[in-house]
Formats: structure tokens, C-alpha cells, sequence
């Protein structure tokens, strides 16, 4: 991810993260991207069940019962390996996480076990009381899905009255003291909406937004062709970008974030070189830290019935099955071949990523979506929208 808010309006200085020696054990949550460690955030999801249909769904969930669900004591197993791992945060997914029956016990695990415990969710079922027994557990954060407002975020739901059902969740969340955050996927279908969510955002005292870019995989590979295109990205980018420094401007420091496409790093440096050079050189030595993309590294995914993925998005990818391998076995396992490539993409990758000087800092972007598109893992991201010449390649 690439905050917005820490880089381009100056939320976070390199010596914030310094201080903390860049290890992932000792970072305040919203520095862990900077680590130098890349201990895994680990995204499992927990069910496959979902009440809602999403249009861009990449799990390709649906409402029914799912016999191969990690039980709630394999659950717990994994959850305390995680814990032994080092793992700094485990994000419960699904599906729809609040379908898991046992879902508050195993929140409470994680926290007790000292992994912070945070919930993607759409919303719909998150009442004043589920929130409190959230905020009593010690939950780190809950992020909504939207997609717009209500009409168009009905119709990607596949369900009338989600958006309503989703703002009250939000609503019960703020009530009762939890970080709460509005997760945005970018298409054609719903990029004229960014301002209203930004007005959301302020009217609604709603501290965060994640802006994620459209990664073709699952049910969303059918959405490729509803992907922005490059010049359609650029005037998205720099839409966030105004109305963040406009929200900073007026005193309402929000965190603000993007998701899915590291082409952002360099896209925002390359802003800066020209409105605020000095800063640019540092927003530069954080974006290193940072690394770019750490699919295989830095983050990583089990589904609900213990599959172990490079990430999210990776699903037809299996490094191995918690119930056969503790996750720490199976991460750290030198002799598997695909996470030796993630971890040195610099290798392997093709085309315009293996000629661009800011590989470094995006880290070949998302290897899932070149596949999907190319039959290729190793071929160009097709979503990098920068041009041959802010890439250093061409005449």
C-alpha cells in the first residue's frame, strides 16, 4: 500500500520509522510497511460464506455453507503459529468474516497471543453490539467495503440496501470507539464517486479510506475490461492526491491510502520533484523502505480451508496447507522455487519491469495480474500506467 496521506502531505518522515530501527515487532501499525524485517501481514480468510454477491469479488464467494472450513481449534493452531512466527497482523476476510460463528473467540486469541486483530468486512451485520464486543477484545481496526454511494454501491453488491446496512455499520464502529476505514476498489464503473466518498469521509468523521486498485483475478478477471486505463489512473491519482492535501490543508489529517498498484510510489515522487523537491528526496528514501509490492514476502494469504497463497489474489497458487504445515514452516521454506522468485523479482520479471528504474520501489507490482492478462507471471504488470520516459526506457 502507499499512503497518500504519509507521503505526499507529510504524515510520516523517514526518521519515524528510523526510530524504531525498522523492526516489525516494534512499529506502530501504520509504519509496519517500512519494516525491514517484512514480517507477513497475513490475510486469512476465515469463511467463505458471504450474505452479498460483489460484482469484483475475488474469492468468489457466495451464501451457503462450506464443509473444508478451518475448524476453530485449527483455526487457534494456526493463529498461536502465526503469533510464534512473528506475525504482526492477522486480517480477518472472507467471504464475509462476521458469518464465522466463532469469530469473537478467535479475535480474542489473536489479541491475547499478541497479533493485532483487524476485520475486512462489507458491513451489513456489524451492529452497535458486535462492535462493542469488538472494541472490548481489543480489535486494531475494521475496514468497510464501498463501492459509492447507495445506488451504485447497491448494484456492485448485488443487493438493495447494502450501502444503508454498511453505513450503519460504520455508524456502530465510530460509537463504540473503533478504527474504522472505507475500502474503495477503483473501476470504470464507480471512479466518478471518489469525491463523494471524500465528502463522506469528512461528514461522516471517518478517519481512513483505502483506494484499491482493480487486481483481475476470481470473479473480478471478468472486470478487466472495466480497469481504468493509464491516462483514466493518472487523473484518479491526482484527484486523491488534491483532495488529501485539501483535507490537510483544513486541518482534518485523514490517512489516506492506495492500494494494489506500487506504480503510485513513483507516480507521487514524481509529483513532488516538481511542487517540493526536498520533500521528494525523502518521500524517495521511504518508498525504498517500503520495498513495493511483497506478494510472498511481506504479506500472505490462507483461505478458509488452510491453503497457504503468496497473497489474496493468488488463489489457484498453493505453497502448502496449515493443516498439514505449520504457516512458518511453509513461509519460511527456502527450497520452495516460487517464493525464492517473489522475494528476488528483480530476476525475473520481463519487459518494461525489468528495464524500469523503479523497480526497486515497486517491486514488479502485482505478478497475479500480469498472469492474468499475458499467461505470463514474470511479463509486465499491465496496470503500471507510468510512460516509457518516467520509467527510464525508449528514446
Amino acid at each position: 500500500m502507499i499512503g497518500i496521506s504519509k507521503l505526499y502531505c507529510r504524515a510520516v518522515e523517514p526518521g519515524d520509522v528510523l526510530r524504531y530501527g525498522r523492526d516489525s515487532a516494534s512499529l506502530p501499525s501504520h509504519l509496519l510497511q517500512f519494516s525491514a524485517d517484512k514480517k507477513p501481514v497475513v490475510v486469512w480468510n476465515a469463511t467463505r460464506r458471504c450474505n452479498l454477491h460483489c460484482r469484483h469479488c475475488y474469492s468468489s464467494s457466495r451464501d451457503a455453507a462450506f464443509p473444508d472450513e478451518l475448524t476453530t481449534d485449527e483455526a487457534k493452531d494456526m493463529i498461536a503459529d502465526l503469533a510464534s512466527f512473528g506475525v504482526p497482523v492477522i486480517l480477518f476476510s472472507g467471504g464475509e468474516p462476521l458469518l464465522r460463528p466463532d469469530l469473537d473467540e478467535l479475535v480474542r486469541f489473536a489479541v491475547e497471543g499478541g497479533v493485532r486483530a483487524v476485520i475486512s468486512t462489507n458491513g451489513t451485520l456489524l451492529t452497535r453490539e458486535r462492535a462493542r464486543v469488538f472494541s472490548s477484545l481489543g480489535l486494531s481496526y475494521v475496514g468497510v467495503s464501498l463501492d459509492g454511494l447507495e445506488g451504485t454501491h447497491d448494484r456492485f453488491r448485488g443487493v438493495r440496501g447494502a450501502f444503508a446496512a454498511a453505513m450503519g455499520g460504520i455508524h456502530a464502529c465510530l460509537a463504540e470507539g473503533i478504527k474504522v476505514g472505507v475500502r474503495f476498489t477503483i473501476n470504470r464503473g464507480n471512479a466518478g464517486e471518489i469525491p463523494a466518498i471524500f465528502d463522506l469521509l469528512e461528514r461522516e468523521g471517518i478517519q481512513r479510506c483505502c483506494f484499491y486498485h482493480l487486481v483481475y483475478c476470481g470473479r473480478g478477471s471478468r472486470l478487466r475490461d472495466e480497469d481504468l486505463t493509464p491516462d483514466e489512473t493518472r487523473r484518479v491519482m491526482d484527484l486523491i492526491m488534491d483532495r488529501t492535501r485539501d483535507l490537510f490543508a483544513r486541518g482534518l489529517e485523514k490517512e489516506i491510502l492506495t492500494v494494489d498498484n506500487h506504480a503510485d510510489g513513483p507516480y507521487i515522487y514524481l509529483r513532488l520533484l516538481r511542487e517540493d523537491p526536498p520533500r521528494a528526496r525523502e518521500v524517495l528514501e521511504l518508498l525504498r523502505m517500503n520495498e513495493g509490492n511483497s506478494s510472498g514476502h511481506g504479506i500472505g494469504c490462507v483461505s478458509w480451508d488452510g491453503e497457504v497463497h503468496p497473497d489474496q489474489f493468488w488463489r489457484h497458487v498453493s505453497l502448502g496447507n496449515v493443516r498439514r504445515r505449520p504457516f512458518s514452516a511453509i513461509w519460511g521454506d527456502e527450497g520452495n522455487e516460487l517464493l525464492r522468485r517473489l522475494r528476488d523479482k528483480k530476476r525475473h520479471v520481463k519487459g518494461r519491469c525489468a528495464a524500469c528504474k523503479w523497480l526497486d520501489v515497486c517491486g514488479g507490482n502485482f505478478r497475479a495480474r500480469a498472469e492474468a492478462v499475458w499467461g505470463d507471471m514474470w511479463a509486465p504488470d499491465p496496470a503500471c500506467y507510468l510512460t516509457d520516459e518516467e520509467i527510464g526506457i525508449g528514446g
